[in-house]
């Protein structure tokens, strides 16, 4: 089969490792299926992986992915849900001790014409989705689900302040968050992208580190350093930070005084069970909310797709496409 793989590690030139080729087809599994794939976004996790981030030796060349929608060979229209391991405490998979996604641990990935995952971990797609905007749902459209419902508990009418627009969780979050009837607040450095916040429906758009007209109940994490005074200083009181990525650096000031005077909570989020994946595509046929998609690019061109990611210029999702 035709896939997107590694041919090693490159920690300052991720792309040089990239490779279109041939890979074996992986075996179906007792109680696993196969799915032929017809579209599959990236994240920037496929490009942490070809700088060898949670890599071992003998796992390159593992197809990258972790997100796709296709066809089972029963011709049901599936989309992936890309979280492995045993059930976790509570049954949450995101919390269990081994915890991995599909292109870790040896497991091949969805930029491929073929991928094989657990039978659970297929949900059906609704034909009310195109294959690329199903394909966008599987990482970043859920784990903003979890930050926004699940994390913070968020309900109609209170205010969220998002972190960072463009990033794929950052955009799922504004998305999901008008649909919801949250008040949101964006920052960006860029101006193209404060409009683009706008066009989906963002309340207020600021530089980043700027003054909001009043106060966030949560605030949507994933920048880190650049952004962490600026998340503190703009919760009210008792508000929560929930965090899933750290793109700008992990480790900022604490400020520990702040945080209990200000009663504040930080939470911790990965990802988000199937269960939530079902809800996020309940979410969207609901009120007509879609995923935002940057580009597509066919399997063959994946070196053109991951190079838009790595750029930092992509608004939405870059998204991998069967050829017609």
């Amino acid at each position: 089969m035709q896939a997107v793989y590694a041919t090693g590690i490159d920690t300052h030139d991720p792309l040089r490792v990239l490779e279109v080729g041939e890979r074996p087809e992986p075996a179906v599994p007792e109680g696993w299926a196969r799915v032929h794939v017809r579209a599959a976004s990236l994240n920037h996790h496929d490009l942490w992986t070809l700088r060898g981030v949670g890599v071992r030796d003998e796992h390159v060349g593992t197809p990258l992915g972790t997100d796709a929608a296709g066809v089972t060979d029963d011709g049901r229209e599936v989309i992936v849900h890309a979280v492995l391991g045993s059930a976790g405490p509570g049954d949450d998979e995101t919390l269990a001790a081994d915890l991995h996604l599909l292109s870790e641990a040896g497991v091949s990935g969805t930029h491929a014409e073929v991928v094989v995952v657990p039978s659970r971990n297929l949900v059906s797609k609704p034909a009310a989705l195109s294959w690329v905007e199903a394909a966008c749902l599987p990482t970043a459209y859920l784990t903003a689900y979890r930050m926004l419902f699940t994390r913070a508990r968020l309900r109609p009418g209170q205010h969220v302040l998002v972190q960072g627009a463009g990033g794929g969780v950052a955009t799922a979050a504004i998305v999901l968050g008008h649909a919801a009837g949250l008040e949101v607040s964006v920052t960006s450095r860029s101006e193209r992208k404060r409009e683009h916040a706008r066009e989906l429906g963002a309340d207020t758009v600021i530089e980043v580190g700027g003054r909001l007209s009043g106060r966030a109940d949560a605030v949507i994490e994933t920048v880190g350093a650049a952004t962490w005074d600026h998340s503190l200083k703009s919760l009210r009181p008792g508000g929560v930070i929930v965090v899933s990525g750290a793109t700008s650096g992990g480790d900022p000031p604490a400020q520990l005084a702040r945080v209990f005077w200000r009663g504040l909570s930080i939470l911790g989020s990965t990802m988000g069970t199937r269960q939530e994946l079902d809800a996020v595509v309940r979410m969207l046929m609901q009120t007509g909310a879609r995923p935002v998609v940057d580009s597509s690019f066919v399997l063959g061109r994946a070196a053109d797709a991951y190079a838009r990611l790595a750029s930092g210029d992509a608004f939405g999702k870059v998204v991998l496409r069967a050829a017609a």
